[in-house]
């Protein structure tokens, strides 16, 4: 296992993936860490779900004009969405699942992409929120946030360069 330093600094996004399927165990763990992640007053009104099949995959890919149509070469792919009539902080609670899946994907050795959903869509101005609840038959009350894209990486990430860092835009406020 690597340390959360480390795994922080080697996750990367990986948009090119091999053929081979992610185990069935490594999925389960992905989706442990999904609802573990913490949610607003404890609510968990995420939903997720995990599509492997080649031709809801391809379908997804087209469900937004830019930034998609490599999750046509994922092996699986996980819709990550909440009920805003529930909780208000649905878009919250979802970005922290999201992520918390991609850092265990790292730690398992697999890669991600986050294909950013909420507020996207095709040229003709059908949202990606009304192509994917066509998709999946959601219902009106869920929300779609992103995809995550899962694989094995086909291609190799340098970590993040420390010497890059924003250090900057960091404030402290103290009382000293």
């Amino acid at each position: 296992m690597k340390s959360f330093k480390d795994l922080v600094q080697l996750r990367r996004s990986h948009r090119k993936f091999t053929d081979e399927p992610v185990d069935a165990e490594h999925v389960r763990l992905i989706m442990r860490a999904a609802l573990m992640a913490p949610t607003s007053k404890s609510g968990r009104t995420w939903q997720f779900f995990v599509v492997d099949d080649r031709s809801v995959l391809e379908r997804l890919a087209d469900a937004k004009s830019m930034g998609s149509q490599f999750l046509k070469g994922a092996p699986l792919a996980i819709v990550v969405a909440g009920d805003g009539s529930i909780n208000d902080c649905w878009i919250e609670d979802c970005s922290i699942a999201a992520i918390s899946m991609q850092y265990q994907a790292e730690e398992l050795g697999l890669g991600s992409c986050w294909i950013q959903m909420r507020g996207r869509g095709l040229t003709d101005g059908t949202s990606a929120q009304t192509v994917i609840q066509g998709i999946l038959g959601l219902p009106e009350n869920i929300s779609v946030l992103c995809v995550i894209a899962l694989g094995h990486p086909a291609d190799e990430r340098k970590p993040q360069n420390e010497d890059r860092l924003k250090w900057e835009n960091v404030r402290i406020v103290s009382s000293e």
